[in-house]
C-alpha cells in the first residue's frame, strides 16, 4: 500500500441550519439567532462536493487496484488511462476538503440553533460527534474502508477546543498547518531519495487476491475491508485528517463572518479565487496524477503529496466559488434545484451511494470489482447522483429530514425529533 492509496470522503453531518454567530466569541460580531430557516447557497455546495466524492470513492470500489500505484491489469488502453488520469487531476483529494470547509461553517450553524433553543451546546455536539463515530465505524467495515465520518468526529472534538478562536488567528492556523504538513512530506522525499519505488509484481498479486475476496460471500468482504482499514488509517491521520482540519479552521472563520448569507456580496473575492485557484489547483493536480504513473513508492510522488497539500483547497475553492457565482446568477435556482436537496440529504446519500456501490462491485450483491471500465464506471457515478437527486427532492417534499439525518438528530438532542 502506498501513499497513492487515498479516498475521497467526508459528508455534512446533520448540521442544524440557520443563521447566526457563535455567541460569546471574541471574533466577530455577535448575532443575535436568527429563525431556523435553510441556506441554500450551503446545501448546493454540500451537494455539489457529494458529486465529487462519488466520483472518486467509485473508482476505489470499482477496482482494487486503484491507489495502489498499479494500473488495473484488465484496462490499459488509452481511454482508461486518460479516464483515471482526468479524475485524479480534477476530483481526487480536492472534494473532501470542500466538505471539511464545510463542517467547520455548519459548526457555527450549530451553535446559533442551539442558542434559539436555549440548550446547551456541548452535550448536544458530543451526541452528534459519537453518532458519527458509530455510523462511520460501521460503514468502514461493511460497506468501504475509506470512510472519514469517524475521522471527522474525532477532529471535531479539536475544533470543539478551538470555537473561541478568532477568524482571523483560525486563517493563519489553517494555513500553518497546510504548509508544516507540506515540509513534512518534503522532508520523508529528502530521506527517501533514491528509493526505488514499489514491488509492481508484489501489488498487482495484491490486487489480485483483493479482487478475488471482494467478489466472495459477505464475510470475505468484511474480512477484506478489515484488512484494509490499517492502511487507510494510516493515510487519514498523515494525510486527510491535517488538510480536513485545516479546512475545518477555515469553514469556521467563514461561518463567524456569515460569508455564505450573502455571496454576491463577496462577487471580487469569489472572481480572485477562480483567477487563481484553477490556475495553480490544476497544475498541482498534474502533478499529483503524473506521480501516480508509475513513481509510487518514490521520492518524487512525496514530492507530489506536498505539492498537492498547498494546492488542492486552492482548486476546492475555485470550484466552490464557481458554484457561488452561478448561484447568484440567472441559472442559479435551476441548479439549486438540483444539487440542494441532495445536499440536504448528504449524510443519508453518502451512506446510500456506499451501499448501492457495495452491491454493484463486491460480493453482497454483482461482484463486479475489477470487471467494469473506467469510462462506465463514471457513467455509473453520474446515473447514481442523478437519481439521489430526484429522491432527495421527492423526499424533502414530504418530510423535513433525511433518514439518516433524522437518526442522528434524534441522537444529538436525546429525543425524537418532530
Amino acid at each position: 500500500m502506498t501513499l497513492r492509496r487515498t479516498t475521497q470522503t467526508g459528508t455534512e453531518t446533520g448540521a442544524e441550519t440557520g443563521t447566526g454567530t457563535e455567541a460569546g466569541t471574541d471574533a466577530a460580531p455577535v448575532a443575535r439567532p436568527a429563525a431556523p430557516s435553510r441556506l441554500r447557497d450551503v446545501d448546493a455546495l454540500r451537494g455539489f462536493a457529494l458529486l465529487g466524492i462519488l466520483l472518486v470513492n467509485i473508482t476505489f470500489m470499482a477496482s482494487a487496484y486503484q491507489g495502489s500505484g498499479v494500473a488495473d491489469p484488465a484496462f490499459g488502453s488509452a481511454l482508461d488511462t486518460t479516464v483515471r488520469f482526468l479524475t485524479e487531476v480534477f476530483f481526487e483529494a480536492k472534494f473532501y476538503l470542500l466538505f471539511s470547509f464545510l463542517f467547520g461553517y455548519s459548526f457555527t450553524l450549530q451553535t446559533a440553533s442551539a442558542d434559539r433553543d436555549g440548550a446547551a451546546f456541548l452535550p448536544r455536539f458530543l451526541r452528534r460527534c459519537a453518532g458519527l463515530f458509530v455510523l462511520g465505524l460501521c460503514h468502514a467495515v461493511l460497506l468501504f474502508p475509506g470512510d472519514i465520518l469517524t475521522t471527522y468526529a474525532v477532529l471535531g472534538l479539536v475544533l470543539l477546543a478551538l470555537r473561541r478562536i478568532r477568524p482571523r488567528t483560525a486563517v493563519r492556523t489553517a494555513v500553518v498547518l497546510l504548509c508544516a504538513t507540506a515540509a513534512g512530506y518534503l522532508l520523508l522525499a529528502v530521506a527517501a531519495a533514491g528509493a526505488g519505488g514499489i514491488d509492481t509484481a508484489a501489488v498487482v498479486e495484491e490486487g489480485r487476491q483483493a479482487t478475488e475476496a471482494l467478489r466472495g460471500d459477505a464475510g470475505s468482504v468484511i474480512a477484506a475491508h478489515l484488512r484494509q482499514l490499517p492502511d487507510m488509517a494510516f493515510l487519514l491521520v498523515f494525510f486527510q485528517a491535517p488538510a480536513a482540519f485545516a479546512a475545518f479552521l477555515l469553514g469556521l472563520a467563514a461561518g463567524k463572518r456569515r460569508v455564505l448569507d450573502d455571496p454576491a456580496r463577496h462577487t471580487p473575492f469569489l472572481r480572485r479565487l477562480q483567477w487563481v485557484g484553477f490556475p495553480v489547483g490544476i497544475a498541482g493536480g498534474l502533478v499529483w496524477a503524473h506521480a501516480a504513473q508509475g513513481y509510487s513508492g518514490t521520492a518524487y510522488q512525496l514530492v507530489a503529496v506536498a505539492v498537492d497539500v498547498v494546492t488542492a483547497p486552492l482548486l476546492a475553492a475555485a470550484y466552490a466559488a464557481t458554484v457561488l457565482r452561478v448561484l447568484a446568477g440567472p441559472r442559479g435556482r435551476r441548479m439549486a434545484r438540483v444539487l440542494a436537496p441532495a445536499g440536504r440529504m448528504t449524510l443519508t446519500n453518502y451512506l446510500t451511494q456506499s451501499l448501492v456501490l457495495a452491491f454493484v462491485f463486491t460480493g453482497f450483491g454483482a461482484a463486479l470489482v475489477g470487471r467494469l471500465a473506467p469510462g462506465y464506471v463514471v457513467l455509473a457515478a453520474l446515473a447514481l447522483f442523478a437519481a439521489q437527486a430526484v429522491f432527495s427532492r421527492w423526499w424533502l417534499e414530504r418530510h423535513r429530514y433525511g433518514p439518516v439525518e433524522w437518526v442522528l438528530r434524534a441522537v444529538t438532542l436525546a429525543r425524537w425529533p418532530r
